[in-house]
């Protein structure tokens, strides 16, 4: 029995078609609002800017750019993901201090894991204005 793949009846966006790649990635859900996924784009919003802000307040780090290990250096890609809250949390000097608490590892990952979720879903939101996915 031959299966039909599916084929999407959307066609795919005319121009520069990476805006809601860009959005995603600098604004955790926007990229979901540009595509107008509305559900999906506010709970984007608030999953991702909760994680970030919780492991903050645990006094999480955020990694820096730097050379010396691989997992700073993975640690750094996984913290920029989150786009604007990083930049904002580094400009406010946030996230930089030793670690005091048990909890601060804690939101060490929940910051970097925070930054990898946005990645996955602006990376969705392009797909979606793309047409790649319905």
């Amino acid at each position: 029995m031959a299966s039909n793949a599916q084929v999407s009846t959307k066609s795919p966006a005319k121009g520069f078609v990476y805006v809601a790649l860009l959005l995603g990635w600098l604004v955790p859900g926007a990229g979901h609002l540009y595509v107008r996924r509305w559900v999906r784009g506010l709970l984007l919003m608030v999953s991702v800017t909760l994680m970030f802000t919780l492991g903050i307040m645990m006094q999480g780090k955020l990694y820096v750019p730097n050379t010396d290990d691989l997992l700073n250096m993975l640690g750094f890609a996984g913290d920029l993901g989150s786009g604007l809250l990083y930049i904002a949390a580094r400009a406010m000097d946030m996230g930089h201090g030793a670690v005091q608490v048990a909890t601060a590892d804690y939101g060490t990952k929940f910051c970097v894991v925070a930054g990898l979720l946005n990645l996955i879903a602006a990376v969705d939101a392009h797909n979606i204005a793309t047409g790649r996915k319905p």
